[in-house]
């Protein structure tokens, strides 16, 4: 990244926003098969804010605006979702923190400790059935591809096919998580609606990712 790093930044952000929005009923369709249904609408619900609210975001910092971020997150989408989706923003902004530019390999350790607040915050772990089950895979691919030295577009197309390949593959998973844990077996033959949104997030990112910021 640049010695700006905020183009960028708002750039994911807004792009995830959008998608989540976007995609409401796909995610509630998917969710309904063995949960609840909601969760489509409550992602959407608390990313509508985060459009609305967007040009009053402070922007000081890249921690203090995914700060703000996380703080209508948690309080606009109910369920689970809003604290393991918050928790990560949160993760992710205080690692920010630690360098001044934002380059491949902070990207990465921002996403881990996102990960890693999400797996404390819902006690999950891989193999659970959740968005970490695409989440984890694709961030280790972005570390791969910042060894290669692989471009920012690159990166995340490569990044968006190992989260699309991992969340179809949570259709083999029992859900151990979440009310669709509740239905035990009954689970397995669905994918998980987390990860599948995940994997739909980073393919809005790797469509739309400019050639330059």
């Amino acid at each position: 990244m640049t010695d700006n790093p905020m183009p960028q930044v708002e750039f994911v952000v807004r792009t995830i926003a959008q998608t989540a929005v976007a995609n409401e009923k796909y995610f509630g369709d998917l969710d309904a098969v063995v949960g609840d249904g909601d969760f489509g609408y409550s992602l959407a619900r608390g990313f509508e804010v985060v459009l609305a609210d967007w040009d009053t975001f402070d922007r000081t910092d890249v921690a203090t605006f995914l700060r703000k971020i996380a703080v209508v997150i948690t309080s606009k989408i109910g369920g689970t979702s809003g604290p393991l989706w918050g928790t990560a923003f949160l993760r992710a902004a205080a690692t920010s923190t630690a360098t001044p530019q934002l380059d491949g390999n902070a990207v990465v350790a921002m996403l881990h400790a996102a990960i890693e607040g999400i797996q404390a915050r819902g006690n999950a772990a891989l193999g659970d059935k959740t968005l970490l089950d695409a989440l984890a895979p694709a961030t280790d691919e972005i570390a791969r591809q910042v060894a290669l030295g692989s471009d920012a577009k690159t990166t995340v197309r490569a990044a968006a096919t190992v989260a699309r390949t991992s969340a179809d593959a949570t259709a083999t998973l029992e859900a151990r998580r979440g009310r669709a844990s509740y239905t035990g077996e009954r689970s397995i033959g669905s994918v998980d609606p987390g990860a599948t949104a995940v994997a739909v997030i980073f393919e809005a990112l790797a469509d739309a990712w400019p050639t330059t910021f």
